[in-house]
């Protein structure tokens, strides 16, 4: 593995398909498939969404399901943004990207149904 700093800059594509990977590993949730389509032709460098990171992808989550949307595709969408500024992290193991990202989107305050979802894969927050 080359050292983070000779690393390739993520797309933003890249960011979204490693969060659909670490929220549904096998593939199975329509509303996830949806999410990746949605972003399948983005390979502008992840930096480039500047401060729109957040509500980029929550706006497409909102799109595909509206209140409440899944909570896998919620985590999807805070993955994604988590990982498109710790970008060094995407090689992580699913386990800690869902609970830092869970952190660093929800705090303390993490929904009970977000919560619930990431307790039956394990991941406490």
């Amino acid at each position: 593995m080359r050292p983070a700093e000779h690393r390739a800059v993520p797309t933003v594509f890249q960011i979204v398909h490693r969060a659909v990977e670490v929220c549904d590993p096998e593939g199975h949730e329509d509303a996830l498939a949806e999410f990746l389509r949605r972003f399948e032709d983005r390979d502008e460098p992840a930096p480039a969404l500047g401060s729109a990171r957040s509500r980029e992808f929550f706006e497409a989550a909102y799109a595909i399901q509206a209140d409440p949307p899944d909570p896998a595709l919620v985590m999807a969408a805070a993955v994604a943004t988590y990982l498109a500024f710790r970008r060094d992290e995407i090689d992580d193991e699913p386990e800690d990207i869902l609970r830092l990202a869970a952190r660093a989107e929800f705090g303390k305050h993490v929904p009970a149904d977000v919560a619930n979802w990431l307790a039956e894969r394990g991941v406490r927050v």
